[in-house]
């Protein structure tokens, strides 16, 4: 027997059996039957869309309600041409969207309703918004460059213009996504106005797929200012490489995959021109580099053609060849700032890292290198202050899910 739809009010029902076959017929209180099949909800509803062949303002807020209270909304879903579901609130007899529409596009709405004899009804809305005539638009670009990468390398964002205002950040940071495989949680950062970088806890997993997409698009980020296009990104992490460069030992370790596979004897930065302390992210291999005093302001001239250039900050900052100094490597520290090793070994170490991997400085002298604005020290900024440069996170609680945690490996070797 079929079912028979719920019904509110009932005073009596008929029940007729086919000699083929049952079917269930229910009547409402004035002997009308009811079918299983929805009824056309046009007349029960009012929409505040646009008539004909208007365009809806994107800035208004899209609303639909039961007429005269006749009956009950049981569900509206609002998706855009690009299959974005528009947010809303439903309290049984009004929705009512909770963020602007995407601009320029096209919105279908899928509209169930319910009678007070408890009757089904349907009905499917479509509108186009319109586009501001006088507006910036917000491109982002997503990086690094498709390829694969070591297990630090951060995603960045980078908006064409500035965007300060937190409710605005909030809208763009809702519309960037990065998901990995395996799963990790990551949030976002505010670097300034125009930058975003985004990593998990502790560093990627080895062997992983990143996607990073914008879908801002149409979407209105403040006062005049929507969302343009993007380009996603997919990214791969390879061997987890970290070259741990204890500047006390005069030795570098290098790992990979948690396993020791080389001890090079190194010189790092003497009294003046310490090396600087913590994480920093492969940048570039440069492999022969010009290194001159002027670069870095120092009082004893050289200038130098060096090779097997790993660069670790964008102030100049290398892991490099130094032939010159092997009597000193592995005994004490003569270089201006940079990690100096033997030709071979840094021949050995030019092949074996790929940008992204990790550089990992301890007991230097020196400061510890900034998390910004001298390549990626993000590693170096602890998770409580990362969360709190998200507009999206700023300040909640740091709950990670076990299954994150479990999968994330401690950062130190």
């Amino acid at each position: 027997m079929s079912h028979i739809p719920r019904i509110r009010k009932v005073i009596g029902c008929g029940l007729l059996v086919g000699a083929l076959g049952a079917t269930a017929t229910a009547c409402t209180s004035d002997g009308q039957s009811l079918s299983a099949n929805p009824f056309d909800a046009t007349d029960q509803i009012s929409f505040n869309g646009p008539r004909g062949g208007g365009k809806a303002n994107p800035d208004k807020p899209l609303e639909i309600r039961v007429k005269n209270s006749d009956g009950r909304l049981i569900d509206v879903t609002a998706t855009d041409a690009s299959g974005r579901r528009l947010p809303g609130e439903l309290d049984g007899t009004r929705w009512q969207s909770t963020s602007t529409l995407a601009a320029g596009t096209h919105y279908t709405v899928r509209v169930s309703t319910e009678n007070d004899d408890g009757a089904p009804g349907r009905k499917v809305l479509g509108f186009d918004t319109s586009t501001p005539t006088s507006r910036k638009r917000l491109d982002v670009t997503l990086g690094p460059d498709a390829g694969t990468y070591g297990v630090g390398q951060p995603v960045t964002a980078t908006l064409s213009a500035p965007v300060q205002d937190p409710k605005a950040r909030a809208v763009v940071e809702r519309h960037l996504s990065v998901q990995s495989r395996p799963a990790v949680s990551g949030n976002w950062h505010w670097v300034d106005d125009k930058t975003l970088h985004y990593r998990p806890k502790e560093y990627w997993p080895a062997h992983a797929t990143i996607t990073a997409r914008s879908d801002l698009e149409g979407v209105k980020v403040g006062d005049r200012i929507w969302g343009g296009k993007a380009k996603s990104l997919e990214l791969t992490t390879g061997d987890r490489v970290i070259a741990v460069t204890d500047a006390s030992t005069h030795q570098m370790t290098v790992y990979r995959d948690g396993e020791v596979i080389n001890e090079i004897p190194i010189t790092t930065g003497k009294p003046g021109y310490e090396t600087r302390n913590g994480v920093k992210v492969v940048l570039a291999k440069e492999g022969t580099v010009r290194m001159t005093s002027a670069s870095i302001g120092s009082s004893d001239f050289y200038d130098l053609m060096v090779n097997y250039a790993v660069r670790v900050t964008n102030s100049g900052e290398y892991v490099h060849a130094a032939p010159w100094s092997v009597g000193s490597q592995g005994y004490a520290n003569v270089s201006h700032g940079c990690t100096g090793m033997s030709m071979g070994n840094a021949a050995w170490f030019y092949e074996n890292v790929r940008v992204g991997d990790l550089v990992q400085v301890v007991n230097s002298n020196g400061d510890t290198m900034a998390p910004f604005g001298n390549g990626f020290g993000d590693w170096n900024l602890d998770w409580k202050n990362w969360r709190a440069g998200s507009a999206l996170l700023g300040g909640t609680p740091d709950t990670p899910r076990p299954e994150d945690v479990a999968r994330l490996r401690p950062q130190s070797v």
